[in-house]
């Protein structure tokens, strides 16, 4: 029989700092590699993630936020005013069949 092996799973911080080891072009991918007990396909897998991204680190993020926040924003607005015009259709329409709640 086979012996399985688990996978070793990674932290964030942890392939963050390999990752730099890697991009700071000091040692070949394959001494990294053996350093830190890693295939060296998962370190190109790794970097690749990495240089993909790079790009939207510098993009204004914060737009997204304030963009789903005024919809948010809209959404409670519209249906406050729904709310609104309810209550006023109910009040109207206990007033206008003399069926009142509310005794004086």
């Amino acid at each position: 029989m086979k012996k399985r092996t688990t996978r070793t799973h990674y932290p964030p911080e942890q392939k963050a700092q390999i990752i730099l080891e890697v991009l700071s072009e000091g040692q070949t991918l394959a001494q990294i590699a053996g350093a830190h007990g890693i295939h060296v396909n998962m370190l190109r897998k790794w970097r690749g993630q990495v240089l993909e991204r790079l790009p939207s680190v510098f993009s204004d993020e914060n737009q997204a936020v304030r963009e789903l926040e005024a919809a948010h924003e809209r959404e409670r607005q519209e249906l406050y005013a729904e709310i609104g015009r309810l209550t006023t259709q109910l009040a109207w329409l206990k007033k206008k069949s003399g069926f009142n709640l509310v005794e004086k």
